[in-house]
């Protein structure tokens, strides 16, 4: 069963800091690529960053690039998002999502877990 199980999410204020773990289990991780998205209430869920397991490339949302890190760490399955710099527009529920395909599009993605909320006061 493929499972992805996000964790790290908070309240934290403007400026903060916050790290999101995602930890999969159930198919090949280096076969597949991470992305993590998220979803403000009455909005669509947009891309934020994401990474190719099998060579660590990365790519990231205008609107993060430069706060936020994705890695990963393969022994472990476990892919994070560092986010720094953290302004009152990244309140909303991140997902971690799995699929073949490398980008920030949310139904090119199989598998996802099921969020973590993060609010950032201001």
């Amino acid at each position: 069963e493929v499972q992805l199980v996000e964790s790290g999410g908070g309240l934290v204020q403007a400026g903060g800091s916050l790290r999101l773990s995602c930890t999969a289990s159930g198919f090949t991780f280096d076969d597949y690529a991470i992305g993590w998205f998220r979803q403000a209430p009455g909005k669509e869920r947009e891309g934020v960053a994401c990474i190719s397991s099998s060579d660590g490339s990365t790519y990231y949302a205008d609107s993060v690039k430069g706060r936020f890190t994705i890695s990963s760490d393969n022994a472990k399955n476990t892919v994070y998002l560092q986010m720094n710099s953290l302004i009152p527009e990244d309140t909303a529920v991140y997902y971690c999502e799995a699929g073949p395909l490398y980008g920030l599009d949310p139904f090119e993605y199989d598998y996802w877990g099921q969020g973590t909320k993060v609010t950032v006061s201001s």
